[in-house]
């Protein structure tokens, strides 16, 4: 029977790959941005988020206040992997959000579930030809070029099975046919990139958290979770398994109340507050948080052990990303 061993949530933002120095590139991105969402449901131009906020956040964007950050954000990610290596898992289910990477709007399936032997990052922006900064940022993604990886294929394909009988009408995707053209994207090169410090397999989970009109609610992703966790216990091979949520919480407007209403929901096993998270509180990058809150339906039979928030503002009106770093283990 496999065993859910450890269960770990990183954010995955750029600003990661990047220096605080660097940060600026980013920056300089937020100020062109006409879609700045807010956790109340509004959305404007980084302007308009000016003038809202006032430069309340100037002193944060102080070279030693963001290298700061930067080196405990760094080593938040070390403390990660430190987990993952003494956890000594099989296999990784990696619960991230497509971007355009594997899927169009073509085709967008709200959950799926890859069950190939082989997963194939692509490059996408941060490809050749790319400004050095990106480049930088696609090499921590595995997304510069292109990297296989190995899946449990099994495993994946049992995962599947279960959850079909249980009712959850999962998407299987079984190859990467061209990564030239379509692959897998940021959400699992950099989990795999940075976490791992051996090969290990991957099932990889893909939410579509970004793209209406199917966007599964908060209640959804939960109960996927539980439903998963019940598909990997039923799993008669003896596997070690690791669960690992991708991205959030906040951005690209850093909002704290909100990543402290998560944070808090998640340390207290709140599976109420967790179910109950608006649709119009995730909206663009916020809209990750739903791969935690699947995550937590998985994992949270087992106490948070560790969990660490830094809020990475890299404007004075405060965008950035709400930096959140979490491990789940008896």
């Amino acid at each position: 029977m496999a065993n859910i061993v450890l269960g770990l949530g990183t954010t995955h933002s750029p600003m990661l790959n990047l220096t605080a120095q660097q940060w600026k590139h980013r920056a300089e991105i937020d100020f062109a941005n006409q879609k700045l969402h807010l956790s109340n449901g509004t959305r404007m131009s980084y302007p308009e988020l000016l003038a809202l906020r006032g430069p309340q956040y100037r002193a944060e964007i102080e070279p030693d206040v963001m290298k700061a950050k930067e080196l405990a954000c760094q080593a938040a990610l070390d403390r990660l992997a430190d987990a993952l290596e003494r956890a000594q898992p099989d296999v990784v289910v990696i619960v991230g959000d497509d971007q355009a990477e594997l899927f169009t709007a073509d085709s967008q399936p709200a959950f799926a579930i890859f069950h190939g032997s082989e997963i194939a990052t692509t490059t996408g922006k941060y490809g050749k030809g790319a400004p050095d900064w990106m480049l930088q940022v696609g090499r921590g993604y595995m997304m510069e070029d292109i990297y296989r990886a190995p899946a449990s294929q099994a495993f994946a394909t049992s995962l599947i099975q279960s959850l079909i009988t249980q009712d959850v009408d999962v998407a299987a995707v079984s190859a990467v046919t061209d990564p030239t053209k379509a692959g897998f994207g940021h959400a699992y090169g950099f989990i795999i990139k940075r976490l791992f410090r051996q090969e290990i397999p991957v099932v990889p989970v893909l939410l579509n958290t970004y793209f209406p009109p199917n966007v599964p609610t908060a209640n959804r992703c939960y109960e996927i979770g539980r439903r998963l966790r019940q598909a990997i216990q039923e799993y008669p091979a003896d596997l070690r398994v690791a669960v690992v949520a991708s991205g959030g919480l906040s951005h690209f407007v850093v909002e704290e109340d909100f990543d402290q209403h998560i944070i808090n929901a998640i340390q207290n096993r709140d599976e109420a507050a967790l179910r109950a998270i608006a649709p119009s509180a995730l909206r663009s990058g916020t809209s990750e948080t739903l791969n935690w809150i699947l995550t937590a339906g998985v994992v949270d039979f087992m106490p948070v052990r560790h969990m660490e928030y830094y809020p990475l503002h890299r404007t004075e009106a405060g965008t950035g990303v709400g930096a959140a770093f979490c491990i789940w283990e008896n």
